[in-house]
């Protein structure tokens, strides 16, 4: 359907922001559901994520763009299209209007795509007036349910065009139910200069700042944020509306956790629902309207987490829907149609730009930017106090369970540190396989059999290719989570310390400066990997032939890190293996004396495991209503009342 709306008094407003409080006078008629700027909060952010000059030249700014003469600007890009497809699916938004300031010559159209990326004109206008004016654009969410978004073109032929103050906005009576103001919880540790960066953003949007109530940081730290001089400004801008805690060091799950218990700690009707935000991303205050906008729409309660995109590539998508598949302990597993470490600035084999045309439904999102409804809180209690790692995935497939969904929702993204580029063989990896087996045993029928194979395969791997340490922390997490609920009762800060020390064992676990090497150049031959395995049985149990006869193909050499897979690596007697962050290198050096000590004890460990693990299970369901309550976090904050 076209509609030519023209051109309206400069005075005409937008709705006011939608996290007004229920007491608080009529809400506007219409409420900004996304803003359009046509560039980052960042310089070091591409601009083509925001609008896309496909022709002439044009000035982007922050809410402002100029078009010279003979130039075409579209905002049919990641952060510049409003993804109608995810708006019909999960709300009942009728329509949107699209408002902006013109001036100048030239021409506007507001244009829709299908799931195949074939586009439409909904609406134009022709602007040829030299003074500032308002125009609407108005769009049916009615042809979007597998796919499609809605986004402006900007052209001129003789003249000047300026487009500025782009806001979409919906019909307030669409709202499905009475709004609640939506508090932010930044979980920090030592992370000072990132987080303080991550609240100067927020400052500096004041516009996106007000559609949220307070702004609470839990840190957690040894280097508090309030040593800081840069804090005690922050914290006089932000007023009282910044909370600041304390607490000791409960992991990602603690902090965050702490800001839902805040937030849920009155009557129901005082509830807030929270949006959790890592300290350490490079954050787009964008994201906090387009995400407390969607959720006041959903037409159930609803998780709505911001994609993540990578920080030191900021033009990629880390993943747009994942799952978990918990009884082989793989997260971030893309979901069927979704894209991962996606280029949003490429082209597809039609030159297309790739703009997530098609709705992908996700099973949960990650924390890094994630919000929580309050009565979801209510409704099946606090994330488990697992310190971090499948904390957001668990909270989110019980959720799911509950009949609540989570939407991942695209054009409400945070550049966050790439995950591509942190080294699988850190301590933090116990906390990944010991909080997956508690998942699974949670959350699944805990298949006993396939589970025991998994951590048989990745014991097997882990040896052969000289990461010692790296199975010494499986086999810790296999045994702890054998122990049943109680490793629980502190939070896990207690396991947090215990695995470095083990780990401490472990050479290969460290990575230190090539130049600290005391190797001739000479041993340090690249070698790359021959490809993957056709039978990956086979060629392991060649590879573990190999070391336990003291047999090798190289005696040294070095390895890239995209290239250190088990059955390349295990080839070697000394490999020099880069680690994934490209800062230093990790010595694995074979040693038969671990390699039979862990062998010994990972078959003491799996024979249990496959004896006990049924039983343990159910511990762990029946103690889950316990681990999960008010009460509990109240003990692990020393809060006296609940």
């Amino acid at each position: 359907m076209l509609r030519t709306p023209g051109i309206t008094d400069p005075a005409s407003t937008v709705a006011a922001p939608h996290g007004r409080r229920d007491d608080e006078p009529e809400r506007a008629s219409r409420v900004v559901v996304q803003r359009g700027p046509f560039a980052g909060p960042s310089p070091l952010v591409p601009e083509a994520l925001y609008a896309e000059v496909r022709a002439g030249v044009a000035e982007r700014e922050r809410d402002r763009v100029r078009l010279t003469p003979g130039s075409y600007v579209s905002t049919n890009t990641y952060f510049g299209r409003l993804h109608a497809t995810y708006w019909q699916r999960w709300t009942r938004v009728g329509d949107v209007v699209v408002e902006f300031t013109a001036a100048g010559r030239g021409r506007v159209r507001l244009l829709a795509s299908d799931t195949n990326k074939v586009e439409r004109v909904v609406a134009a206008v022709d602007v040829a007036e030299p003074e500032a004016r308002t125009v609407r654009l108005t769009a049916s969410i009615d042809r979007f349910l597998d796919g499609g978004g809605l986004w402006l073109d900007l052209t001129t032929e003789t003249g000047e065009l300026t487009v500025s103050d782009v806001r979409w906005t919906a019909d307030a009576a669409e709202l499905p139910r009475p709004v609640r103001t939506t508090s932010v919880v930044i979980c920090t540790y030592n992370r000072v200069e990132e987080c303080l960066n991550t609240l100067q953003a927020m400052l500096d949007d004041p516009e996106a700042l007000e559609v949220v109530g307070i702004v609470r940081v839990v840190d957690q730290g040894s280097d508090p944020l309030e040593s800081r001089e840069r804090f005690a400004t922050i914290r006089k801008d932000f007023g009282d509306r910044l909370d600041y805690l304390r607490q000791p060091n409960l992991g990602g799950a603690g902090g965050f956790t702490r800001g839902l218990f805040e937030a849920t700690s009155g009557a129901p009707e005082d509830d807030q629902d929270v949006l959790l935000m890592d300290d350490d991303v490079l954050l787009e205050p964008e994201i906090m309207v387009r995400l407390t906008a969607f959720a006041a729409y959903a037409t159930t309660p609803t998780i709505v987490g911001g994609q993540m995109l990578n920080l030191l590539h900021p033009g990629h998508l880390h993943i747009s829907a994942e799952y978990a598949d918990m009884s082989r302990l793989k997260v971030g597993l893309p979901v069927e149609g979704a894209v991962k470490e996606s280029y949003l600035l490429g082209r597809d084999e039609r030159q297309l730009p790739l703009v997530q045309d098609r709705r992908v439904d996700t099973e949960y999102n990650g924390w890094w930017t994630c919000l929580i409804p309050a009565s979801i809180v209510r409704a099946i209690g606090y994330p488990l106090p697992l310190f971090f790692q499948w904390d957001d995935i668990e909270f989110g497939y019980r959720a799911r369970e509950h009949g609540f969904p989570t939407v991942a929702l695209p054009g409400a993204g945070v550049w966050h540190a790439d995950f591509g580029w942190k080294d699988w063989d850190e301590w933090h990896r116990y906390f990944n396989q010991r909080n997956g087996l508690i998942s699974a045993a949670l959350r699944t029928g805990f298949d006993e059999r396939t589970l025991s194979r998994t951590i048989a395969q990745l014991l097997g791997q882990y040896l052969v290719g000289m990461q010692y340490g790296l199975a010494a922390t499986l086999l810790q997490a296999v045994e702890d989570f054998m122990e049943g609920p109680r490793i629980l009762e502190d939070g896990s800060a207690g396991a947090a310390a215990e695995i470095r020390r083990i780990r401490s064992a472990y050479p290969e676990t460290k990575a230190v400066p090539i130049t600290d090497l005391d190797v001739d150049f000479r041993e340090l031959r690249v070698h790359l990997d021959p490809g993957e395995p056709s039978n990956e049985l086979v060629t392991w149990a060649k590879r573990a032939v190999f070391h336990a006869r003291d047999k090798f193909v190289h005696r040294t050499g070095m390895v890239p890190a995209g290239e250190a897979h088990w059955w390349h690596v295990a080839l070697f007697e000394k490999a020099v293996v880069t680690d994934m962050a490209e800062t230093g290198v990790r010595i694995r050096q074979r040693d038969k004396a671990k390699l039979t000590e862990l062998t010994k004890r990972g078959i003491r460990t799996l024979r249990r495991f496959h004896a006990e693990s049924p039983a343990v299970a159910r511990q762990w369901k029946d103690a889950e209503p316990a681990l999960t309550s008010r009460e509990n976090w109240a003990r692990l904050y020393g809060v006296e009342k609940p």
